[in-house]
């Protein structure tokens, strides 16, 4: 062991981020081990590394016991004869011993190298996994480096790898080795591998993230976004909030001229942006929430407390129901609400029917 070791120890914490006082604590491990294999494997020892010098020494250790208690004079010493080394032991202390071989410098570090070497990795995976950890839920741009049968591949700053699994990854985009694309870290492992980092394009935290970064109202907080539902690369419905009466939440979030939507669109490559205003009235959420469809009444379910019924005019049923169901679909997730959606002929005739069964049954009571 020498000074040499030290500066090393200093460079790799001061390079890679690795707490010396864990690669020191595992080097001490290593020697301790080496020493018992090599020597006295019952012996009760500690291996003691100068951090400063970088010399090693190994210390024997003992519990000082009564004499008739004396069992294993690998692990005890009586009192009697701790006496003689300080008048001041008693039963229950230790008294270490330096039993340092002479050449155990050079036969130690070969010994431990293999151990050291792989806390030292271990080191190192906890230091990406603590760092990337810090991360998760937030956006970070990476570069697309290769795609398997699994997962597509991204490098984050600081050459580390993440997964993006195919249900993470956009629809509509393709992805060439090079591309610099924005992902949100969704999930950090770290297992006997090594730290997994998984990224992804589909999250609706991904589209919550990007207007912090286009919105301030939104980054300092004036404006909240209360609930995001999302297709992602298709259509997305996100609704807003804010405490401020003078301020319009949902004009905030679309900016002049609606550069800050667009900017996020083009971030999601083309993606379709509704943003409504979210309020406390249940009834008039559900209603922001079918936007661009007009609604005419909005009737709670009697039985089912989390169900409504959406009237609409006749023009606007399609809107409201949207392209394959999109528009009611993406309404329903947003507000936590099952939607049905009949137009205002539709209802009428539904409502007819009821009383005309009801006249029935009052006649038929009557007779």
């Amino acid at each position: 062991m020498s000074k040499e070791l030290v500066d090393a120890l200093d460079a790799l914490e001061a390079e890679r981020g690795i707490d010396r006082a864990v690669v020191v604590e595992a080097l001490e491990d290593a020697l301790r081990a080496a020493y018992k294999k090599q020597y006295n494997a019952e012996q009760n020892v500690e291996a003691v590394f100068d951090t400063k010098k970088g010399n090693v020494a190994i210390k024997q250790v003992k519990n000082v016991v009564l004499a008739e208690d004396f069992e294993n004079e690998d692990t005890e010493i009586t009192l009697e004869d701790a006496l003689v080394i300080n008048r001041a032991y008693e039963p229950g202390d230790e008294i270490r011993f330096d039993v340092t071989p002479k050449d155990f410098g050079r036969m130690a570090a070969q010994a431990a190298k293999q151990v050291i070497v792989q806390k030292i990795r271990e080191a190192g995976r906890e230091a990406i996994f603590n760092k990337f950890s810090d991360y998760q839920d937030e956006i970070i741009t990476a570069e697309v480096d290769r795609q398997d049968t699994r997962f597509l591949y991204v490098t984050l700053p600081g050459s580390q790898e993440a997964a993006m699994a195919p249900n993470d990854q956009m629809p509509n985009e393709h992805y060439r080795m090079g591309d610099r694309i924005k992902v949100l870290v969704n999930k950090v492992e770290n297992n006997s591998k090594g730290p997994q980092i998984f990224v992804s394009r589909t999250a609706p935290d991904l589209v919550k993230r990007l207007f912090e970064q286009e919105v301030p109202e939104v980054y300092d907080g004036t404006v909240e976004i209360m609930s995001i539902s999302r297709e992602a690369g298709d259509r997305s419905k996100i609704a807003v909030y804010t405490h401020d009466t003078d301020l319009d939440p949902v004009g905030a979030m679309v900016g002049q001229r609606g550069a800050r939507v667009q900017a996020v669109v083009n971030e999601l490559g083309g993606e379709n942006m509704d943003i409504v205003e979210w309020v406390e009235d249940e009834a008039q959420y559900i209603a922001n929430a079918l936007n661009p469809s007009e609604v005419t009444d909005v009737i709670f379910d009697t039985e089912n407390e989390r169900a409504v019924t959406v009237i609409v005019p006749d023009n606007q049923l399609s809107l409201a129901i949207g392209k394959k169901g999109q528009n009611a679909r993406l309404a329903a997730r947003l507000t936590g609400f099952k939607i049905d959606i009949k137009s205002e002929s539709e209802a009428a005739n539904t409502l007819s029917k009821s009383e005309a069964l009801a006249d029935k049954a009052v006649t038929e009571e009557t007779n």
